[in-house]
């Protein structure tokens, strides 16, 4: 756990944009039970937690994409970030909607996107990975170079890291699931023998016997 990801899993916990309650599960859209809610959108509307979300974002940029000749934001959750991380950096940005536009120019990618541009992808949370490679595919197929992407935060599942390895794609996140679960710990938002329960749950979502314990 390094500076950065601890002072970004406070941050998350102390909003409730990143929220434990594993003994009242909550219920995802495809039925399974989980101990976490996660909406990093509330990270816009605190002004101190923004600072630190758009300064890490522009820090994870130079770090490791020191090539990025522009920013492209999923669409709509990473739109945001997308933006302010590029004024920042003093960079271009746009963003990928998730299907093309019924009328005028039909476009899927908005703002200007030459072929051959180095891109980065602005995601706030990598789950299973779906959605935001996609957004690559899209990307790629109008001849961007894709050098990877940076979220605020992933759970680390094994579906989300295989995709992301499958298709050649680099995740740099501010931080991940490990890391606020025990941040979480410590800052007694959890009780400590509730980690291992979490970190099952990460392990395997379909598997409920961390429900049990």
């Amino acid at each position: 756990m390094n500076n950065l990801e601890k002072l970004i899993a406070k941050d998350l916990l102390s909003i409730k944009a990143v929220f434990f309650r594993p003994d009242e599960p909550f219920t995802w859209a495809s039925g399974i039970k989980s101990p976490v809610y996660c909406d990093n959108r509330l990270t816009l509307t605190s002004v101190n937690v923004r600072t630190d979300v758009e300064n890490g974002l522009a820090t994870l940029i130079k770090e490791y994409y020191p090539e990025a000749e522009v920013l492209m934001g999923t669409s709509t959750a990473g739109i945001a970030h997308a933006a302010i991380t590029a004024h920042i950096l003093g960079m271009p940005m746009g963003y990928v909607r998730s299907g093309a536009k019924d009328h005028g120019r039909q476009n899927q990618i908005e703002g200007r996107l030459e072929r051959g541009q180095k891109v980065v992808v602005v995601e706030d949370l990598i789950s299973t990975g779906g959605s935001v490679l996609e957004v690559v595919s899209v990307l790629r197929e109008a001849g961007a170079e894709v050098l990877g992407v940076v979220s605020i935060f992933t759970y680390g599942m094994k579906k989300g890291l295989e995709r992301l390895a499958g298709a050649n794609v680099k995740n740099v996140s501010l931080t991940n699931f490990d890391v606020i679960a025990e941040v979480a710990a410590e800052e007694n938002y959890i009780k400590k023998e509730d980690v291992e329960r979490l970190i099952a749950f990460r392990n395997n979502p379909s598997d409920e016997s961390w429900i049990k314990n």
